[in-house]
């Protein structure tokens, strides 16, 4: 029986007590497992099952949300279709539901592509590729982003992670996440204003217990260091996952659902979800990438499991 999220790619590297592994859907190019010597570093999800709440897909053209899905391009109003109904929303890009199609792929690695062709709301061509590496106590990933159109074309991705540590309670987790600034955001989570997070409780850089934090919020100002930004989740006994990404991810959305899919309940998890625009970026043309014909737009981000005083 063939899966709802399309063919699953498995890839696998010894480590020094056992096995990292991964599993990516062709779906979205979903991030569906993760596990280091068998412990779950993602929230993964059945191969039975379409992708739940958006769980690490790839966001293309844009991440998040574009407000009530219309923009202007050259003066002339775009509409995209509205994927957020709840808040008529056009959210998390043009391939969310794409099957991609397979490249290359070695043991530890794949690479996946997907075209975004013209259509309303989005006249412009891409190829997109995206390639996942399991690496010495993590997975890298990088995206390639290239105008194969003939008109200069606005880009942003991001991706969807969910993070945790094996069966570790959430509700016991600590959050950094190293960000200066917060959006804050109307009742449809569309942004309209950026304010320091000194003194407030939406500062997260030192961290906060993750059973305090109510989010779904995008960050800015992110602390940059050796060219990455980290952000993390911590155990009480110093065990951590941390989320990396380079200097072409401005932002990060934060977001602590309630009521996440696991084992037949609904749960809390918690996605920190790298993003090279912010929300609405095609309204308010807030570090969007435009490219030029033929060129290709590169971003990387990864995420790194530190055993702590189990090292």
């Amino acid at each position: 029986m063939s899966s709802p999220t399309g063919d699953q790619y498995v890839l696998s590297r010894p480590t020094e007590t056992g096995q990292s592994r991964a599993i990516i859907a062709q779906v979205a190019a979903s991030l569906r497992t993760f596990t280091i010597d068998g412990l779950d570093i993602t929230e993964p999800y059945g191969d039975d099952v379409p992708t739940p709440m958006a769980t690490g897909i790839v966001l293309v053209p844009w991440p998040n949300r574009i407000d009530d899905g219309m923009w202007v391009l050259d003066g002339e109003p775009q509409y995209l279709d509205i994927s957020e109904q709840r808040f008529h929303n056009a959210i998390h890009g043009l391939l969310r539901w794409t099957p991609y199609t397979l490249v290359e792929k070695t043991e530890g690695a794949v690479t996946l592509s997907a075209a975004v062709f013209p259509q309303h709301g989005y006249p412009f061509q891409l190829d997109t590729q995206v390639t996942y590496e399991l690496v010495e106590n993590g997975i890298d990933v990088t995206h390639r982003i290239t105008n194969v159109g003939t008109d200069r074309a606005p880009v942003a991705v991001g991706t969807h992670p969910y993070l945790r540590i094996g069966d570790e309670p959430l509700e016991n987790m600590t959050v950094t996440v190293a960000a200066g600034s917060r959006f804050e955001s109307t009742q449809r989570l569309i942004p309209f204003a950026e304010m320091p997070v000194d003194d407030t409780d939406y500062d997260l850089r030192h961290g906060r217990p993750l059973s305090s934090l109510r989010l779904d919020d995008a960050f800015g100002e992110l602390e940059v260091e050796n060219g990455r930004s980290t952000h993390s989740i911590e155990a009480p006994d110093g065990r951590r996952v941390e989320l990396w990404h380079d200097e072409n991810f401005g932002f990060v959305q934060v977001f602590t659902p309630r009521n996440y899919p696991k084992n037949g309940k609904r749960s809390l998890a918690i996605a920190i979800e790298p993003m090279t625009a912010p929300p609405n970026a095609f309204v308010t043309k807030r570090a969007l990438t435009w490219l030029k014909p033929n060129e290709t737009f590169t971003a990387k981000w990864g995420i790194h499991y530190d055993r702590g005083p189990y090292a």
